[in-house]
């Protein structure tokens, strides 16, 4: 991707100015001109001479001379010619703003532009886009009026609306970008690519963006890992809009009425260490956060008020969203008590009293700071009778230079406060209105310290498992026509990767059952086969604690109970397992394909309930041991497995291990849509665990 010539470029084309003020061609020709882009500018339109006293252009090929950038602002079916001619002066880079592709339905055309640029190496933004923004070089190459000020923050979004309202924000809070991109429709530039520009970009220290969709995860996330390895210390904050599941259809499993589109993003946003933004404030309160600090070395935040209740709120907070307040160190409390007044209070927060002064403010944010054992502070101020707002924010920016540990101020008011304020973004200390957002957004930090601190991930590497057997199972199924297995069928892909399954047989017929229940020779499960029953147990298709002598029988009630509440079931035989005797606790485990951003596996507490708890986490395949790990520690439940009550911990070794085994089972095979195990019954330490009940469907 030539991105040089996107972001600094020594020529810019504007294909379709216009002389119409209200005309998207000339407010692009008119913020490149006036707004101080210093290259060449040629306006293309074969309708007028002159345009805001530049030569115009009757075709690109007029020009003459070599293009860095194109922008194209005329209609889709001009666009193509446009560019074919642009091509030949020797283009380099397109910034189609037009709308009318793919967004309209038409994804020919765009698939087309696409291809074309593809094909001669020319770097696409968009189509359907705002346009990009230098501050750095004064370049306003789209259609928004203002011109931010130049910063280290590095944004891009699907939504050009989207962009206006940042740029206006972003203003009123002082806040400055690196670049600025829309990048519309994504036919060829997308996140992967803006992300992966970003992170190389050496006057980029934060990358913030807006989703809608998403494509291409793992490599986003190799990328990512890439650059942390090379110690880009580089926070990506992401904005994801439609996180709801509303109109989603029904599925056939668990895992599928589960696992929305939603819980994929959210795997994809922990695995690739990405901080999530679920409001457009909180974008904002994180860009501050992270712009106007240093990465924290761990989660110990200090606190320090002149009111009591918004301390409290603040750690409250801080302490919901995994921040440490902890106490300060013996010297620390000493320090603190040496100039405070009786009635303050020397701990964590430390409670300055109303009537401090700046100088108080600042020996206590000295004291905190310094405290080893204390990595960021929250300074948080209310505007009472003898606060000195604008003097503490004076101490509030020397304080944070002196220790150069994180700081948040949170001087919560209105006018009272504002000039203080500005104090505080003219000394590069990050604000927030209010303590509880102050302490979310501190605790971020802490949340990408942790992430870019962390070990290289292990990946799961299993060699005893049969890709040919499945393969075989799978085959057979689709030349049935079946886009599902039985169960006696996914047991054996589960029994090929590698999961513990107990001793199982298939039985078509009374006489069938007896020799096969003699066969086993344990006490039996037994559970009705047929395509039409999903729910075995609720269509009387289960039986329990079945002696072998009395298999023949039971399998009689069976197939009498169901075709009895469902006449019409195709019903091919009866599945007999042996018994789980031991005792164990129900888990689920799950996978379902995500058309955007592939396979997602699920673990959380199985058997009957499990839609009703809905306990359960997501990772994106294929996971590695830390991302097991991270979802079977994630579950609201999970102490169960340290041992509760007098209980035997459970064999969270085998459980791990059997998540890796399901993510390698839906990465090897691409034809799976869905999957569940449950439950995965697991035993307590050291005695492993064993598949119960499984459902898999294909594509």
């Amino acid at each position: 991707m030539n991105f040089d010539s996107v972001f600094d470029p020594k020529s810019i084309a504007v294909i379709g100015a216009s002389r119409r003020e209200t005309h998207v061609g000339y407010g692009v020709l008119k913020n490149l001109i006036e707004q101080g882009y210093q290259g060449e500018i040629f306006p293309v339109n074969p309708k007028t001479d002159v345009i805001l006293g530049r030569t115009c252009y009757g075709t690109v090929s007029s020009i003459g001379k070599p293009i860095d950038l194109g922008i194209f602002v005329v209609h889709p079916s001009d666009v193509m010619i446009s560019l074919k001619e642009a091509e030949k002066l020797g283009i380099k880079a397109a910034i189609v703003i037009t709308a009318g592709y793919k967004e309209t339905g038409d994804a020919q055309s765009e698939n087309e532009l696409a291809s074309f640029c593809n094909e001669h190496g020319i770097t696409l933004v968009g189509p359907n886009c705002l346009g990009v923004i230098n501050p750095g070089i004064r370049m306003n190459a789209s259609f928004a009026r203002v011109m931010p000020k130049a910063g280290s923050v590095g944004f891009f979004s699907q939504s050009g609306a989207l962009c206006v309202a940042v740029l206006d924000y972003a203003e009123k809070l002082g806040i400055g970008f690196s670049k600025f991109v829309s990048i519309g429709n994504k036919a060829q530039v997308s996140e992967r690519e803006m992300i992966e520009f970003l992170l190389n970009d050496s006057e980029t220290a934060v990358i913030a963006m807006y989703l809608e969709d998403l494509t291409h995860p793992h490599e986003i996330i190799e990328i990512i890992q890439k650059a942390r390895h090379e110690g880009k210390r580089k926070p990506i904050i992401a904005l994801k809009a439609g996180r709801t599941n509303a109109g989603a259809g029904a599925s056939a499993s668990h895992t599928g009425a589960l696992a929305g589109a939603e819980e994929s993003y959210k795997a994809f946003f922990l695995q690739a260490g990405i901080i999530r933004a679920d409001k457009v404030s909180e974008l904002f309160d994180y860009i501050k956060a992270f712009s106007r600090n240093p990465i924290p070395k761990g989660k110990r935040i200090g606190i320090v008020t002149n009111a009591g209740g918004p301390g409290v709120l603040a750690t409250d907070e801080a302490a919901l969203r995994g921040l440490i307040v902890g106490e300060f160190s013996k010297e620390t409390r000493t320090a603190l008590a040496e100039f405070l007044p009786k009635t303050a209070g020397v701990g964590n927060p430390v409670d300055v009293v109303g009537d401090a002064d700046a100088l108080r403010y600042r020996k206590s944010l000295d004291a905190v700071m310094s405290d080893p054992d204390i990595d960021m502070a929250l300074a948080i101020l209310t505007h009472q009778t003898m606060t000195e707002v604008e003097e503490t924010a004076h101490a509030i920016v020397q304080a944070k230079k002196q220790t150069g540990k994180p700081i948040i101020a949170c001087f919560m008011g209105g006018t009272s406060v504002e000039k203080g304020i500005e104090v505080l973004r003219e000394g590069g200390v990050a604000t927030i209105e209010y303590p509880e957002e102050s302490a979310n957004a501190l605790s971020k930090l802490a949340l990408y310290s942790d992430y870019f601190n962390r070990e290289d991930p292990k990946r799961f590497l299993f060699e005893n498992v049969d890709r040919e057997a499945v393969s075989m199972i799978l085959k057979k199924a689709r030349e049935k026509g079946r886009k599902w297995l039985f169960e006696y069928e996914a047991l054996q892909v589960f029994s090929a990767y590698g999961f513990p399954v107990f001793a199982t047989e298939f039985a078509r017929d009374r006489e069938d059952a007896l020799l096969k229940a003699k066969k086993i020779g344990k006490t039996l499960v037994m559970k009705i086969a047929s395509e039409d029953i999903l729910h075995k147990s609720e269509a009387g298709g289960v039986r329990i604690n079945v002696p072998p002598e009395d298999a023949g029988k039971e399998y009689d009630r069976i197939i009498h109970d169901v075709l009895e509440k469902f006449p019409n079931a195709k019903i091919e035989g009866v599945l007999m397992e042996e018994m789980a005797e031991r005792r164990g606790f129900e888990i689920i485990l799950g996978a379902k394909r995500d058309p955007a951003l592939g396979e997602a596996v699920m673990v959380g507490f199985g058997g009957i309930y499990v839609e009703v708890l809905q306990d359960v986490t997501f990772g994106l395949a294929p996971i590695t041991e830390d991302d097991a790990w991270r979802m079977v520690r994630s579950l609201k439940a999970q102490k169960i497995f340290d041992g509760v009550r007098g209980q035997d911990p459970l064999d969270v070794d085998t459980l791990v291990e059997m998540l890796g085994r399901l993510s390698s089972l839906v990465i090897d095979f691409p034809e799976i849509s869905e999957v569940d195990i449950n439950p995965l019954k697991v035993f307590s330490q050291g005695n492993g665990a064993c598949v119960l009940d499984a459902r898999i469907i294909l594509i």
